[in-house]
């Protein structure tokens, strides 16, 4: 059995300026998982067309239970390779990538396209596969159901930080990340309080003093 993901987003950025942001992507608020990336091969074809192959090295949070078979310090690191095709004739760009660590444990598998929308020729569309596997006996199913959630909440962060690097690019102010809002949330939530607290102790404080007086005209 395999998990199987099929998606489709969209980013309000010409194909051009999504192809340069892909090659500068990390590092960005969305993406301290990933530790490093290394162009292991680049070349042009005959054709016009980059083929290029990266090895990332990611944080990888697993199920608990796994470090019982892994030693700690490698269960907590991926291997990734990518490699693309870009086809700028035809402003496309194709990417797979895989895990090459962990194998018997789970496999995940991508495939996106990047292509021009066809709705707006200024926005670019990108087409995303992948395949979640697991040879983990007794324990395959449940590996592959925590692969494809993780994985699904990982394609919301890389979309996030698309839109980060783009805006980086095209000279425009990023929009605040969610642990940057959380913050001034917790500091406004904080100088609400102390407002508070110190209007509480005025009232208390003009409230004493209006018995204290009361007090001393029936003296």
């Amino acid at each position: 059995m395999v998990k199987y993901f099929l998606g489709q987003s969209v980013l309000r950025s010409s194909w051009d300026q999504v192809f340069a942001a892909f090659w500068q992507r990390y590092p960005n608020p969305y993406s301290k998982h990933v530790l490093t990336e290394d162009i292991v091969h680049r070349e042009v074809t005959p054709d016009q067309k980059l083929l290029s192959r990266r090895l990332l090295t990611k944080a990888n949070r697993m199920p608990r239970w796994t470090e019982r078979l892994f030693r700690a310090s490698v269960a907590h690191s991926v291997y990734i390779l990518e490699d693309s095709v870009v086809d700028p004739q035809n402003q496309t760009m194709t990417t797979f990538t895989w895990s090459i660590n962990h194998a018997r444990l789970m496999v995940v598998e991508e495939r996106c396209v990047y292509c021009v929308n066809s709705d707006s020729n200024s926005w670019t569309e990108i087409r995303r596969e992948a395949w979640v596997s697991s040879s983990l006996f007794g324990v395959s199913r449940a590996v592959q159901e925590f692969g494809l959630a993780r994985f699904k909440s990982n394609v919301t962060k890389t979309m996030k930080g698309f839109e980060y690097i783009l805006a980086k690019l095209q000279g425009e102010t990023p929009s605040k990340t969610l642990v940057e809002t959380a913050k001034e949330a917790e500091e406004k939530a904080k100088e609400t309080a102390l407002a508070a607290t110190e209007k509480a102790k005025d009232l208390a404080k003009k409230a004493a003093t209006k018995q204290q007086q009361q007090q001393q005209q029936f003296v």
